[in-house]
C-alpha cells in the first residue's frame, strides 16, 4: 500500500494540554499538504482552524476527552458547540464507568443524543480499550452499532496504552456492518498503519506518519 494512500484515511492528531496555535497551524498545514483525512485538534482552536483552512480540510475535535466522564448534557453541548464552530469530525468518549456499572441503556443514550447534536457530522466513539475486559470491548461494539455512531474508535491516546492490533481484529468481528473502526494511540510506523488497515481499520489516529514523511 502506498503511503500516500495510507495518509488518506489518518486524522492528523494534535491534542496535548500546551499545544499552542503556532502548533496547530503546522497541524493543518501538514495535513493540508499531505491530504491526510482530518486533522484533530482541541475543541477551543475548531473555529480559527476552520477559518483558517476554509474547507480545504475536515476539522475533527473531541468531546469528554480525555476521561468521558462529563455529563451527557455537557457533551451534548460541547458537541453542539464544535459544530456551530465548524467541526465536520466528533470523536466522543463514552463514560466508562457506565459501562463498568454494566448501565447499558445510559451509555448508548449518551450516544445517541451525541449523534443527534452531531446533525448530521461524523460521529466517533472513543471506549478506551485499554481500560476494558474483552466481554467489555465486545458489549461496546454492540452498543455503537444500536446507537447509530459512524465509527467506533480504540483509544484516546491519553491512557495506559494505544491501539492493539487484536482489538481491532476484536471490532471487525462484533462491529455492525455499517460501522466503521479508528484505530488511535501509539501508530508509530506506517508498517503498523497497514497491519491496523489489513485488520479492518477504516481510519487510523496519530501524528507520527506524518513526521515521518517530513523526515
Amino acid at each position: 500500500m502506498e503511503k500516500k494512500e495510507v495518509l488518506k484515511i489518518v486524522d492528523h492528531t494534535l491534542l496535548g494540554q500546551t499545544a499552542t496555535w503556532e502548533e496547530i497551524r503546522q497541524i493543518l498545514d501538514d495535513a493540508m499538504q499531505f491530504e491526510t483525512a482530518s486533522a484533530c485538534i482541541p475543541a477551543s482552536y475548531v473555529k480559527r482552524a476552520a477559518d483558517y483552512v476554509d474547507g480545504k480540510l475536515p476539522i475533527c475535535t473531541v468531546i469528554g476527552f480525555p476521561n468521558g466522564y462529563s455529563t451527557t448534557a455537557v457533551k451534548v453541548f460541547e458537541t453542539k458547540d464544535a459544530v456551530a464552530n465548524g467541526a465536520a469530525e466528533i470523536d466522543m468518549v463514552i463514560n466508562i464507568g457506565d459501562l463498568k456499572d454494566k448501565n447499558y441503556q445510559a451509555v448508548e443514550d449518551e450516544i445517541r443524543q451525541i449523534h443527534d447534536a452531531c446533525g448530521g457530522k461524523l460521529l466517533k466513539v472513543i471506549i478506551e480499550t485499554c481500560l476494558l475486559t474483552e466481554e467489555e470491548k465486545i458489549k461496546m461494539c454492540e452498543i455503537v452499532t444500536k446507537a447509530g455512531a459512524e465509527y467506533i474508535k480504540t483509544s484516546t491516546g491519553f491512557s495506559t496504552a494505544g491501539a492493539v492490533f487484536a482489538d481491532v481484529a476484536l471490532m471487525r468481528e462484533h462491529v455492525g456492518k455499517d460501522v466503521k473502526i479508528k484505530a488511535a494511540g501509539g501508530i508509530a510506523s506506517f508498517d503498523d498503519a497497514e497491519e491496523f488497515i489489513r485488520l479492518g481499520a477504516d481510519r487510523l489516529g496519530t501524528s507520527r506518519l506524518v513526521k515521518i514523511m517530513k523526515a
